[in-house]
């Protein structure tokens, strides 16, 4: 077989036959551009593909959904989790070699400017003290702002985030960010959770607009406790900031929006359709945001009726 010895023959007859269909390139043409002769290309591909190569043929089709589906962004370790839960038994390493045949990489970290400008007001207590997580949902929250590029200039996102699901309870954009951009993220994370969300603690950073007095007495009409991290340290607002690159790297990053309001639509779809309704988290246990609140509520449940 000349410079495809060794090859899978499977491999070599579809490369050859989607010559022919894609690029209207003679069989005859692709067999000699191969090292293989037209005979040995006729006869396997009127020969059945194995069983094996059945298998094959299926989990590259089964990776390359998943990938789509995530949007492009997963890596091998995710798709290996989605398919074993499909019924696959296949290792990681199987998966992540296929990728790097296939061309399919999972998202790239790009450096971001924060926006954090330190208000003049008294700021919070730090009750979080970088221990990013919650036995129940509505115990701690999390927030922050971050910036999207668009054709009409930049639009502004304030988050409202749920520690124990990772749940992005609350979202608000603007062309401006201040002190209404939260308070409306905020109140949106209320409207989620029924209204009555007394006792949570929202942890940010100490910006102007969470430092601020409109957004102080929002916190106190809700029965909410303010929490703050240092000035100038990304790590005491981890979460926030781990959700802000994820938005970035793995959805507006590799698109443009032309105006503030196609943004907002596409950034919100994303959002509900994908961020908390089927993108798997560690913390979760690889489980999407609202599917781990479903299931912590069905085994309270459980347990109050056992």
């Amino acid at each position: 077989m000349g410079e495809v010895a060794g090859a899978d023959p499977a491999h070599v007859v579809g490369a050859i036959s989607d010559f022919r269909t894609v690029h209207n390139i003679p069989h005859r043409v692709s067999c000699r551009t191969l090292g293989v002769s037209e005979s040995w290309f006729y006869k396997h591909r009127a020969r059945k593909p194995t069983m094996r190569q059945t298998r094959h043929l299926r989990l590259v089709q089964a990776i390359k959904e998943e990938f789509s589906d995530s949007g492009g962004t997963y890596g091998s370790s995710k798709i290996w989790i989605r398919l074993v839960r499909r019924g696959w038994r296949v290792s990681v390493n199987t998966i992540a070699k296929i990728m790097a045949e296939l061309g399919l990489a999972g998202r790239t970290v790009r450096r971001r400017r924060g926006l954090t400008r330190p208000g003049k007001r008294p700021a919070g207590p730090d009750f979080v003290r970088r221990h990013f997580t919650a036995e129940a949902p509505d115990l701690v929250w999390c927030g922050d702002m971050t910036e999207i590029g668009t054709g009409e200039g930049k639009l502004y996102l304030a988050t409202v985030i749920d520690l124990f699901s990772r749940r992005l309870l609350g979202y608000a954009m603007g062309a401006r960010h201040d002190a209404d951009l939260v308070v409306a993220a905020l109140h949106m994370a209320a409207v989620t959770r029924g209204g009555d969300v007394r006792g949570v603690i929202f942890h940010t950073d100490r910006g102007s607009e969470y430092a601020s007095r409109k957004f102080r007495r929002a916190c106190r009409k809700l029965g909410v406790t303010q929490s703050m991290g240092r000035v100038g340290s990304c790590f005491d607002n981890a979460v926030s900031e781990a959700f802000n690159s994820v938005l970035k790297v793995e959805y507006a990053h590799r698109r443009t929006f032309a105006t503030h309001a196609e943004a907002r639509i596409r950034i919100a779809t994303w959002i509900t359709d994908f961020y908390n309704a089927r993108r798997l988290h560690s913390v979760c246990g690889f489980k999407s945001p609202i599917d781990y609140e479903h299931d912590y509520w069905a085994d309270l449940s459980k347990g109050l009726a056992a």
